[in-house]
């Protein structure tokens, strides 16, 4: 029974390996518990038991703390960062007219609802193509 558990960890650890998404990383830890387990006892039954329950509890208990420790980072890039930023107003922005915005030392084109003067203050709220979509801020 030993080395159907050692083969279970190396294909295990294989997907692992392949995916890069933790999907197997608890049954591998239960499956190494399992071949332990199997040098002492005959039992396939409970070494299959210890393998599914651990891995399952494993798997709730330490997923969320395993992908906050790794990090995934969302880094903003130049597009999503500009998003909640506020930006001064270049060239006036009308309803059914672009106008444009200074944000982070970049000039964007940007459109709004509402017309907006030069020199005013808005706030970025998305992004639509290569545009800004603003609102002024009071």
């Amino acid at each position: 029974m030993t080395w159907i558990w050692l083969g279970i960890v190396i294909v295990l650890v294989l997907i692992e390996i392949s995916t890069v998404n933790l999907v197997t990383i608890w049954y591998i830890a239960s499956a190494i518990v399992s071949l332990i387990l199997s040098l002492f006892i005959d039992s396939y039954f409970i070494e299959f038991l210890v393998f599914v329950i651990l891995g399952t509890i494993l798997l709730f208990t330490t997923r969320k703390y395993l992908l906050q420790l790794i990090g995934k980072n969302n880094e903003k890039t130049n597009l999503d960062r500009v998003i909640g930023m506020e930006a001064i107003v270049t060239e006036e922005i009308s309803k059914n007219k672009s106008g444009e915005v200074k944000v982070d030392g970049k000039r964007w084109t940007a459109i709004s609802d509402k017309t907006i003067k030069v020199d005013s203050t808005v706030k970025v709220l998305s992004i639509d193509g290569v545009k800004l979509k603003v609102e002024e801020v009071k």
